[in-house]
């Protein structure tokens, strides 16, 4: 099972290369990789110790930052050696100031793994939700360095779990890690039946993050003047099988307001989406306050500030169920609306428990979401009723940082302010 793995490792550097020059995200890794060694070389110091955290992309980075956040806070004594597989989240949090270093991750190979380790010489590692790199991972049991994987989601479908050579061959791969912070009791169950029990359901750490967004939300008086007295939906992180099924929607309630946030946000594509509105529209980047008041659709065509402005919103479409998964959830829900997405959710733990509690909507086509937005925009008893549920279902979910933090330091001290 080595061999095959590592073989697969070595046609997948292979690919990266090769196709490099023709696709933006080969390149970026491609370079990124190549560079790291040299680089971590120059900047290393060794005057404090490190934890290293390594996240898969954007979303996973978004996990890993409450805790990062809460080390920086609680645990100044060390450096954090932060990581990227891709370039979605090492282009976008290169320049993250809590962090001391950022770097791609090398490709997983036996002799990558162990010059990374000498060079870091981390003391502790996270890991975060599903990464399982199985030479970094062996070369960090072997030194004894405790490796840790927190805000994980097992199902009984995964390969650890399967009685094939290569269900048990990943099965081990487990064994490398000190403890694992899971977010429901399933992956508790499905962990302790392949005999891990160095397990604790701590819950999902965006949580934390969403409740700190919240906490420190921007007002954004452009957003203010255009929502005036009207209802606003706000559409976050959208593509194109959203947007259609929106615009129908926008084209016959003229009396709601919408803001849409792409999640491509490229000109191309904004130009795309204002092309498909008939109703009047402007960008966010060259709306004024006076500009904007007469608009009954705002498009953010800017990046960072769509968890702020989700506060203004009565109700929340969140894009991407259409497609191969719903983007975040959490960050309308903690700001206490009813939410709604397409039928692709179910991989979500978070979205499932929403639409169990009735405080999220799953719609497959334009007619249920018609149906669904009418009931929820015209019905302000219902929207109170879910704004309260939403307090009740975050409020439960807040604290998995503490639980990580006070197995893995032994700290009292709640990170969280």
């Amino acid at each position: 099972m080595n061999v095959l793995y590592n073989l697969s490792i070595f046609l997948y550097s292979i690919l990266i290369r090769l196709t490099a020059p023709f696709n933006l995200k080969a390149s970026q890794i491609y370079k990124g990789r190549k560079q790291t060694f040299a680089r971590i070389k120059d900047k290393i110091k060794h005057d404090r110790p490190i934890v290293w955290v390594h996240c898969a992309s954007l979303g996973e980075f978004e996990q890993g930052r409450p805790v990062i956040e809460a080390i920086r806070k609680q645990h100044q004594e060390y450096q954090i050696f932060l990581t990227f597989f891709s370039p979605s989240g090492y282009e976008i949090r290169k320049n993250y100031d809590l962090a001391d270093y950022i770097f791609y991750l090398p490709a997983d190979t036996k002799k990558n793994a162990k010059k990374l380790i000498d060079l870091v010489r981390p003391e502790i590692v996270f890991f975060v939700k599903y990464e399982y790199w199985f030479h970094y991972i062996s070369e960090l049991k072997k030194r004894n360095i405790p490796l840790y994987l927190f805000s994980a989601i097992f199902r009984e479908n995964q390969l650890f779990f399967r009685n094939s050579l290569w269900g048990k061959w990943y099965r081990n791969m487990l064994a490398g890690f000190e403890h694992f912070f899971v977010q429901d009791d399933k992956s508790v169950e499905l962990l302790r039946q392949i005999g891990i029990t160095k397990v604790t359901k701590a819950g999902d750490t965006r949580f934390d993050r969403v409740a700190e967004i919240a906490r420190n939300g921007k007002t954004i008086t452009l957003v203010e003047k255009f929502k005036g007295n009207s209802t606003l939906v706000v559409a976050g992180s959208t593509w194109k099988p959203d947007e259609e099924l929106l615009v129908q929607y926008i084209h016959s309630h003229p009396e709601t307001k919408f803001i849409i946030a792409p999640h491509e946000t490229k000109r191309s594509n904004v130009e795309r989406l204002i092309s498909m509105l008939k109703s009047p529209v402007i960008c966010y980047t060259e709306a004024t306050e006076e500009s904007v008041m007469n608009k009954q659709v705002l498009v953010v065509d800017t990046i960072g500030i769509l968890s702020s402005i989700y506060k203004y919103a009565d109700l929340a479409y969140i894009g991407g169920g259409f497609g191969v998964g719903i983007h975040n959830t959490l960050e309308a829900a903690i700001f206490r609306m009813p939410i709604v997405f397409g039928p692709n959710y179910l991989k979500f733990n978070e979205a499932t428990s929403m639409v169990k509690l009735g405080i999220a909507f799953p719609v497959s086509d334009y007619s249920e979401l018609q149906n669904i937005l009418n009931n929820l925009l015209t019905d302000a008893k219902k929207r109170e009723f879910i704004s309260n549920e939403c307090t009740v279902f975050t409020n439960q979910n807040i604290g998995a940082t503490l639980k990580i933090l006070n197995k893995v330091f032994n700290n009292s001290r709640s990170p969280i302010q």
